[in-house]
């Protein structure tokens, strides 16, 4: 009998539709003649989903005894007798009720299969036994219910089941996934737009993996061991020239293309580096980068496309993307292969793109290093042309040589030596020139095969062609010395340019300092010392090596190195002002190196300066908060302390007066006015004290386990409120949670007499488990309060949107807020649906046992 096949509908959250999906596909199924029956389907009491098991054939439940307790699950026996075609399992990772055939509902699902059955079954992403700790961390709760990834990755279809999280939300705020007394709880806790969010791409990325395992195994399967790329690191070459936002594109483009390929975009300054001729051009297209979701980076090298390799390979890149050369033809001829020809010769298996633009076939340009007028390369090339060129002009000429050519014989090799400047610079062009001289006088002057000269016009001759070679040579290397000096100049103007344009973009302004110096200067590592040697910041050459400050006297790790050895001394030391020292490792710089790093110290020292004055503009908030809050304090002592006492202070008068005869009625209402603005007066200055506490951080909290059940009569009691006023929603696995009771019937009788005082039906108060934590929410119908100034609402003598205005003031959700942070718990504020405010109180579980 042929095995059944397996068909998931994986979602990131309960809500989603899973099931929906899964009966509407039974009942079009079933419209085509299938024999579908459903075995076993959970429907929350939802009425949508109730609504499409009309038509179905459902398979009675089994009934299992448990500890007194009638439980209901899926009768294997029975589908399998029945052994339709396809039958509809909800719930995959399930556990069974006790006394039944498996443990789990997915092994009951494996039995189905084994006899031939389709199934179509829901499982959501927290259920996946691989991610069960990933979930825990996004969401706070633990999943008791697991299904091994194995059994999963063997269905023969997974499809997830999508729904945007705010539209889930917006399901659950409407009534259609939980009942109304668990939607306020739901949407706080579990349902979290961020939540929500993280579940979706843990699930799209989990669906993903799946689809590159089979195409993995389809690979093996057929035999294919080309490389298949799915995801893509990609590297693009930028050079600042016009060319550099198509490049970028088509990076993007090729990263794109696979699920979570990264763009990574490198600019190379050096001897062959490029040079756009506008300044803005870079910064626009670091820009680009930006946008296009990649990161941007600089590094200074001789060897351009020895650069570019190594940082792709550092980088672990599979793409690298670089333009196709913008040197003329005879510019390449001149100077040798170009940088694409360079790069895909050493790029190993990194694949290279190279694309045509608009740009191509201009003239490069150069950022030079400037310790000489020309590279080592070019000087080479000069000496060996030279060497090479003259034999082979003198075999030719000789072959016609007469005594009245000896000035196209000087002309001839003239050029040979001209030729040597430009390529090589000065010294292979007086190598040239003598080399040519010896030549001339050997092969070409009589007497012939000596190095004697017969006539002094022939003498003249060649002094004078070794003087013009000379001048020739010589203005060639001051004008590629010129040249250097000005590329130069722009390559520095180009790296302040680049730090200006990171920390104008809002990068933090030591860090970026730090690691555009790190990368302006090609080093291995940098790191800022502060004047007490605390390290302050440090990066590496690695990409994203920049670390925290540590320990001073652990240097950073040469990546550079093998094995990670680690640098004994900085090369160089840079002071930063009086606060701090830059200390770089890797290649020694050179004297034009200099300049540019003392104006990125210059920088750092403004940039330290101005974290100084913000960090002691920080240290001020509070003197400012204290100021605010004694002016506050003298207001409400003016106004609202005076008000009980006046009362009580004319009720005694009254009562004190020997003029006056009152009846014992008068007297008692004199009392009892006396009394209520006493008490009245004992309540605010007991709050006074109390916030005095909770801003001075000397609040006593004795905290112990507390059980709500015993909480909430007595803040009841103490409001005095008629029975049904507040409407309770207690679920009785509450368990106890670690709280000083004092506080915490003081936090509940604030939050009620708030919520009593405007909201326009009776308050509801929920209390419910969630992971380790027990929430309690204050649920009004009220005016609310605007999303700007809800945490306002909870500093000192604030009287508005829920709190009254005429009465108190404004220390009652201050001091509920101080208390409850006290007790290590959290109180925040959220919308009602539908109107109004609610305040939720998060305190931690008590530890089992009771200690603390």
């Amino acid at each position: 009998m042929a095995r059944g096949k397996l068909r998931v509908l994986l979602g990131a959250a309960p809500g989603v539709g899973k099931t929906y999906a899964m009966l509407e596909e039974g009942r079009r199924l079933q419209s085509e003649g299938k024999d579908v029956v459903v075995a076993v389907v959970e429907t929350h009491d939802r009425a949508a989903t109730a609504a499409m098991l009309e038509g179905l054939e459902v398979v009675p439940r089994r009934t299992v005894e448990h500890r007194g307790v009638s439980l209901s699950d899926l009768d294997l026996h029975a589908v399998l007798a029945r052994h339709p075609q396809i039958a509809l399992v909800d719930e995959l990772a399930h556990t069974n009720a006790p006394g039944l055939a498996h443990e789990k509902r997915w092994q009951d699902v494996h039995d189905l299969l084994d006899a031939g059955i389709t199934v179509f079954t829901t499982v959501n992403i927290q259920h996946i036994e691989s991610l069960n700790d990933v979930v825990e961390q996004i969401t706070g709760v633990v999943q008791r219910e697991t299904i091994p990834d194995s059994v999963l990755r063997a269905a023969d279809q997974i499809e997830v089941v999508d729904l945007a999280p705010q539209a889930l939300r917006d399901r659950l705020a409407e009534g259609l996934v939980y009942p109304a007394a668990r939607i306020d709880a739901a949407l706080s806790n579990y349902f979290r737009l961020g939540n929500l969010t993280a579940l979706r791409e843990l699930a799209l990325l989990w669906l993903a993996d799946e689809v590159d395992t089979a195409l993995q195994a389809y690979r093996a399967e057929h035999g294919i061991d080309s490389k298949w790329e799915a995801r893509e690191r990609v590297v693009v070459a930028l050079t600042g020239g016009p060319e550099g936002e198509t490049l970028l594109r088509r990076g993007a483009r090729i990263a794109a293309r696979s699920s979570g390929g990264e763009l990574l975009a490198l600019h190379v300054v050096s001897d062959d580096g490029l040079r756009e001729p506008h300044p803005a051009s870079l910064a626009a297209q670091q820009s680009l980068v930006e946008k296009l979701g990649g990161t941007y980076h600089q590094v200074v090298a001789e060897d351009v496309p020895r650069a570019l390799v190594d940082f792709a390979r550092a980088s672990n890149a599979t793409q690298l993307v670089i333009g196709v050369s913008r040197r003329s033809r005879l510019s390449a001829f001149l100077t040798g292969q170009g940088v694409g020809a360079t790069v895909i010769r050493e790029s190993g298996d990194i694949d290279v793109h190279i694309v045509t633009h608009d740009a191509a076939g201009s003239h490069p340009i150069v950022l030079p290093r400037a310790r000489g007028a020309l590279s080592w390369r070019r000087l080479t090339l000069g000496f060996v042309f030279a060497v090479l060129a003259g034999p082979l002009l003198t075999w030719f000429l000789w072959s016609f040589r007469s005594s009245d050519a000896l000035t196209a014989e000087v002309l001839a090799f003239q050029l040979i030596t001209v030729i040597a400047a430009l390529i090589g610079g000065i010294w292979p062009a007086l190598f040239a020139a003598v080399l040519s001289g010896v030549t001339l006088d050997y092969v070409f002057v009589e007497p012939y095969y000596t190095i004697t000269i017969a006539r002094p016009l022939h003498l003249a001759a060649l002094l004078l062609y070794v003087v013009i070679a000379a001048l020739v040579s010589f203005v060639v290397d001051q004008a590629a010395r010129r040249t250097r000096a000005a590329r130069r100049s722009a390559a520095e103007s180009e790296v302040l340019a680049t730090v200006a344009g990171g920390v104008i973009r809002g990068d933090d302004a030591v860090e970026a300092l730090v690691a555009r110096a790190r990368e302006a200067f090609g080093l291995n590592a940098a790191r800022l010392v502060g004047a007490d040697g605390s390290v302050l910041f440090e990066v590496s050459s690695r990409v994203d090596a920049a670390t925290p400050p540590v320990d001073s006297a652990t240097p950073p790790v040469d990546a550079a190195k093998p094995n990670g050895d680690r640098p004994t001394q900085p090369t160089h030391v840079e002071p930063v002002g009086d606060r701090a020292r830059l200390e770089l490792f890797g290649p020694a710089l050179e004297s034009s190196d200099r300049r540019i790093l003392s104006a990125i110290a210059t920088q750092l020292d403004a940039a330290l300066e101005h974290r100084d004055l913000a960090d002691t503009a920080e240290a001020l908030k509070p003197l400012a908060e204290t100021d605010r809050v004694r002016s506050a304090l003298l207001a409400a002592v003016g106004h609202d302390l005076r008000r009980p006492l006046a009362a009580a202070t004319a009720a005694v008068t009254s009562l004190r007066s020997p003029g006056i005869r009152l009846s014992a009625s008068d007297r008692d209402e004199l009392l009892d006015t006396a009394q209520a603005g006493l008490e009245s007066l004992g309540s605010l200055v007991t709050n006074l004290l109390d916030v005095s506490r909770v801003q001075a951080g000397v609040l006593a909290v004795n905290l112990a386990p507390v059980d709500i059940d015993d909480v909430l009569p007595s803040a009841l009691e103490e409001l005095g409120v008629a029975p049904g006023a507040v409407v309770l929603d207690v679920t009785d696995d509450v368990p106890a949670v670690s709280a000083d009771p004092v506080l915490l019937q003081r936090v509940v009788v604030n939050l009620l007499a708030n919520a009593l005082r405007y909201s326009a039906s009776a308050p509801r108060l929920a209390v419910s488990a969630f992971g380790d934590d027990v929430q309690l929410r204050i649920v009004d119908a009220g005016p609310g309060v605007p999303d700007d100034r809800k945490e306002a609402i909870f500093q000192p003598f604030q009287r508005e949107g829920d709190t009254d205005n005429t009465t108190g003031i404004g220390l009652g959700l201050a001091l509920s807020r101080g208390f409850v942070e006290g007790m290590g718990g959290t109180l925040a504020v959220e919308d009602t649906p539908g109107g109004g405010l609610t305040m939720v109180v998060t305190l931690h579980t008590a530890p089992i046992g009771g200690t603390q």
